[in-house]
């Protein structure tokens, strides 16, 4: 049977920096009160609680997806650049950290981390 624990696989660290999100010269996210999300494979993700994100720029995607780790994930996009952001709601309960938050695709638009 496969082992679905985060414990290994996931790691969150949050921190103080400062991280920024801009799709061009539009500033979609700022905040200081960022979880950084260390999963093994993938890139590291920036979770910003929805709060410091500018919330009425994205708009909720048909997109849907399912993460043994995290939960079901719903994506959110800009006018012009879609599935830009994800966000767990409600995330598996070893997540709960990442409620409320988005994290955004790196490649999609700049994420800038002082």
């Amino acid at each position: 049977m496969a082992d679905h624990s985060t414990e290994s696989r996931i790691t969150l660290h949050p921190h103080s920096r400062r991280v920024r999100i801009l799709a061009g010269d539009t500033l979609i996210a700022d905040t200081r009160n960022a979880i950084e999300l260390r999963e093994s494979g993938y890139p590291h993700r920036h979770y910003i609680p929805k709060e410091d994100v500018d919330m009425a720029k994205l708009s909720i995607s048909s997109t849907v997806t399912h993460c043994p780790f995290k939960g079901d994930s719903t994506y959110y996009s800009l006018p012009n650049i879609a599935d830009v952001a994800w966000s767990y709601e409600p995330p598996i309960d070893e997540m709960q950290a990442i409620a409320g938050r988005l994290a955004f695709d790196a490649d999609k638009v700049a994420e800038l981390v002082e």
